[in-house]
């Protein structure tokens, strides 16, 4: 019970962590391979690669998980989408 209302707190008052860079890049290439897979022109245009992805914005959402562990799930929204 002592550890669920300092874990309250620590989130309440400090927040969630930071995303660790190593997975902001892996989010980054996947939905790279994702753009090439669906848009094979894309494959050789590195440029028009960059411009698609820059295109998307990348949402983070913290899933709460089993033992107090949250997950991150990082969602797109294309241009133009509408938030549900």
């Amino acid at each position: 019970m002592n550890r669920g209302i300092l874990e309250f707190f620590k989130r309440t008052l400090i927040g969630e962590a930071p995303i660790h860079p190593v997975d902001k890049r892996m989010a980054k290439d996947w939905i790279k391979r994702r753009l090439v897979a669906v848009f094979p022109q894309l494959r050789w245009d590195p440029v028009a690669l960059e411009a698609a992805y820059q295109e998307l914005t990348l949402e983070v959402q913290i899933i709460p998980g089993e033992d107090g562990q949250n997950e991150r799930q990082f969602n797109l929204r294309y241009p133009g989408e509408v938030e549900q």
